[in-house]
């Protein structure tokens, strides 16, 4: 497989996003999904992408067993500052807990060595310098190879930039969500900083495959509002044109969707999840196949930024109540 680069780190033009293995998508198979993860390594997706609370530690520890044997194959990501744990989900990014949560995740890992580690989410309690500062100690420490960050805004990336090189930030994008292209997409690239889409098929809308039962077995879908009602009929009409684009160059609707992706630059590594190792093969093929210029001026026509129905649910997470609130600062210095 063709292989980018984020930052300074060189990886696949796709990975594998695991979190459906473990969470948000129903019950899972771990034969299956230990299945998956090496038919990828198989396919030539080097990246696989987890973090701590997928699965309360679950999805890296099913990570651990599928490579076995295959470490020096793979680009392991994973992610802290979301802990899921009995009392609920909260975000907490605090300096002081970032050496234990990356060594904890070095363990379920079965690795002594993170290639991408990211802050999931940023604590708006902590400057967020101080978080990157902390997690640059990881990289001299030897723990951590790169630095990456999730769901940012344009201004926490350039305060984190400022403090360290960051190699990818990570967020939703894929045709079903092009907002980030007008502010935090840009601001990574002034920084050289690569874009790791996650959900870059919408959550599977974009395979044109979704039925109502796996809308309705998925916490992650149902509770979307891109998903419900009106909205949801809207936006089976756009798939349904990009169905008949993808038909007309005989390949699929999400190997379209994914091969835009891909065309957007050089930087972007799209991530898409799957429990299906025949739908990872068919992602695979999407890396090669090229969209020239007047392929993406048709689309962006057929397929309006602005005519996708619905905002996507909120991703905030509640702030842990057990430290104190963060001081003032401009930079995160």
């Amino acid at each position: 497989m063709e292989q980018r680069h984020l930052g300074t780190l060189t990886t696949s033009a796709l990975g594998l996003g695991c979190m459906g293995l473990s969470q948000g998508y129903g019950p899972a198979d771990d034969e299956r999904s230990v299945r998956v993860i090496r038919t990828a390594l198989d396919l030539g997706v080097r990246m696989l992408d987890t973090a701590m609370s997928y699965g309360q530690g679950h999805n890296e520890r099913l990570i651990a067993r599928a490579i076995a044997g295959r470490r020096d194959e793979t680009l392991l990501a994973t992610k802290f500052g979301i802990v899921r744990g009995p009392d609920g989900v909260r975000v907490d990014a605090r300096p002081e807990r970032v050496r234990a949560d990356c060594e904890a995740s070095l363990a379920r890992l079965g690795t002594d060595v993170i290639d991408l580690y990211y802050l999931h989410r940023a604590d708006p309690r902590v400057p967020i310098g101080e978080t990157i500062a902390a997690m640059a100690e990881l990289v001299q420490a030897g723990k951590v190879r790169h630095l990456g960050l999730s769901e940012v805004t344009a201004d926490q990336l350039e305060q984190a930039a400022a403090v360290h090189p960051i190699a990818a930030v990570q967020l939703e994008w894929s045709l079903l969500w092009r907002r980030p292209e007008a502010d935090v997409i840009p601001a990574a690239r002034r920084h050289g900083i690569g874009v790791v889409p996650y959900s870059p098929l919408g959550r599977g809308l974009l395979t044109d495959s979704l039925t109502e039962a796996d809308i309705r077995l998925s916490d992650f879908r149902s509770a979307d509002p891109r998903f419900q009602g009106g909205n949801l009929a809207a936006n089976r009409r756009q798939v349904a044109a990009l169905r008949r684009f993808a038909e007309q160059r005989e390949i699929s609707a999400g190997q379209l969707a994914l091969a835009w992706l891909l065309a957007q630059g050089p930087d972007v590594v799209p991530i898409p999840g799957t429990r299906s190792p025949d739908r990872l093969a068919d992602n695979a093929r999407s890396a090669e196949i090229h969209l020239g210029p007047a392929d993406l001026r048709e689309l962006d026509e057929l397929l309006r930024a602005d005519g996708w129905a619905g905002d996507r649910r909120s991703f905030a997470v509640p702030v842990t109540a057990r430290h104190a609130p963060a001081r003032a600062t401009g930079s995160g210095k």
